[in-house]
């Protein structure tokens, strides 16, 4: 085998699902001499990533986190374990739990090298100066229930060096993950949030991906009184207007009300409330149908206007640079085309990969109840042209390039599912 990988291969997909098939990935790797890149989205806001989202802002990191987790060797297996660990479901347990990282008691370091170990503390000694700082009890105290250590890691990293890929590399390269030969890139590089919403063919509006995908109740703070947050779903066919005055109010349980600055975090004032609080119990099991099929997929500001997120330049150019592109089992209109309707990747999919692969989902879930093999098809490629439309790399998006991109995706993707 040549020591210089010749052929590039860039995977789509987001985390859970996807994980079951990096050692699938891996041995395509290793038989065919070739370099992998995963490209994957930045807005989950479900489970440990939405309590770090709601002090701290920042990227959902779960999905980069458990990829990143799934490719550490097993020769780093103390490390493995410590980044794929969560703190107890208990948010006081969960706190004192945390602390033993902190002053070095915790067995998890008991395998790891001591460089690596210190190394990990400091970083996450800065993130809990950085939770002390924001600390305004009772209500804006930050919630360690359930928190995962890779997620804590990465966005210490992020605060320290202000660089999402510097914590991504970091995390790499203490995990001893080979990156020259498997490399992990976000969809989007940036140190702000960045929010998704669906459209129904109903009219309905669905905001933030954990609504989408798995909804489910929002966690209060240990010592907070329990709060009712507003639906997620409106009736506009299209994505709200800022209204301020159709900005609601947080309502407690004794009746009275608190508008949303009076609770202290991240989130700007004026904020859409169904993308403030944390949702630490997120589960895909018993996932209500959604009300009608999804239309349409975009990005959002916090207060519900649709905006276009520039792509990662490294994940274009690696898209625009790969023999094949694999969009992975996994959420369609959450993980694949969160990525796939950012501006210039269309075009870098039409244009650049001879090859391009789907794998299908074994079942369907929330988001595709009742599709076939073409209807995923359909999506992948209405994303692209909806990409395309945008511009991109000096791409220009008439009425003839997009139908050009519909036919090339078209004719490539649907090759794999006859």
């Amino acid at each position: 085998m040549s020591s210089t990988p010749s052929r590039k291969i860039v995977i789509l997909s987001g985390g859970t699902a996807a994980n079951s098939l990096v050692d699938v990935f891996n041995d395509l790797i290793e038989k065919n001499n070739c370099t992998l890149t995963y490209i994957i989205p930045i807005s989950d806001n479900g489970g440990s990533s939405s309590e770090l989202i709601r002090v701290f802002g920042g990227p959902g990191i779960g999905d980069i986190r458990s990829r990143l987790v799934r490719l550490i060797p097993p020769s780093n297996a103390g490390i493995l374990h410590l980044f794929n660990h969560r703190l107890p479901s208990s948010p006081q347990a969960a706190s004192a739990d945390f602390l033993t990282l902190l002053d070095l008691t915790s067995p998890l370091y008991k395998s790891i090298p001591t460089p690596q170990a210190l190394l990990i503390r400091s970083i996450l000694s800065h993130l809990h100066l950085e939770i002390l700082k924001r600390t305004r009890s009772p209500h804006s105290s930050f919630n360690f229930q359930s928190a995962s250590i890779g997620n804590l890691f990465l966005t210490g990293a992020r605060l320290f060096s202000g660089s999402f890929e510097s914590a991504i590399y970091l995390f790499a390269i203490i995990g001893g993950v080979d990156e020259s030969r498997t490399a992990v890139l976000p969809a989007i590089v940036s140190n702000f949030t960045h929010h998704i919403s669906a459209g129904l063919k109903d009219g309905t509006i669905i905001t933030g991906q954990n609504a989408i995908s798995h909804p489910s109740a929002p966690t209060a703070l240990p010592d907070a009184p329990n709060v009712t947050i507003p639906s997620t779903a409106t009736d506009h066919p299209q994505a709200p207007a800022y209204t301020p005055d159709a900005v609601p109010s947080i309502h407690i349980n004794d009746g009275s009300s608190h508008q949303q600055h009076q609770i202290e975090d991240a989130t700007l004032p004026g904020s859409l409330l169904t993308l403030r609080p944390s949702f630490l119990t997120a589960s895909k099991a018993h996932e209500p149908p959604l009300p009608s099929p999804i239309h349409r997929i975009w990005y959002i500001n916090p207060y519900g206007q649709e905006m276009h997120p520039s792509p990662n330049p490294n994940a274009v150019a690696a898209i625009r640079a790969a023999d094949a592109v694999i969009y992975s089992i996994g959420s369609l209109y959450t993980s694949l085309a969160p990525v796939l309707i950012l501006s210039g990747v269309g075009e870098a999919v039409a244009t650049g990969p001879r090859f391009k692969v789907l794998i299908l989902n074994g079942s369907l879930d929330r988001e595709t109840g009742g599709y076939a093999a073409t209807d995923f098809v359909k999506a992948v490629v209405e994303c692209c042209e909806s990409s395309s439309r945008l511009g991109g790399s000096g791409f220009s998006a008439n009425a003839d390039d997009a139908e050009s991109i519909w036919m090339a995706n078209l004719t490539d993707v649907a090759a794999t599912v006859r």
